[in-house]
């Protein structure tokens, strides 16, 4: 968080991990535009099917929820928390489509 400017914000390894993720879903043809905001309470990163249309999926970063259910969540377009949790790898899986889910040993 940058406390200068009072604005939450990603951190750079969070982006890395945020873009790589959107890079993946891009090629798989699943999304095709995002946008960032920083608010006083928390980092959006908004992800769109089509930039025209309203966002399909927000992953979310609230310091303020560390203690509690974790700092990070998704939520779907309809304002449903899809999972929440303290490790953006493991809030992330929740997005990863059906057809390419890892299958264990």
């Amino acid at each position: 968080m940058n406390m200068s400017s009072g604005k939450v914000f990603f951190e750079r390894t969070e982006f890395d991990r945020l873009l790589r993720f959107y890079g993946y879903m891009v090629a798989a043809g699943e999304w095709r535009d995002y946008a960032l905001d920083a608010l006083a309470d928390r980092a959006v990163f908004s992800v769109y099917r089509r930039a025209s249309e309203a966002p399909l999926y927000q992953i979310e970063k609230r310091p303020g929820e560390t203690q509690k259910q974790g700092a990070y969540s998704v939520r779907a377009m309809d304002g449903r928390v899809l999972r929440r949790g303290h490790d953006l790898e493991r809030v992330l899986a929740v997005l990863w489509p059906a057809r390419v889910q890892a299958v264990s040993d």
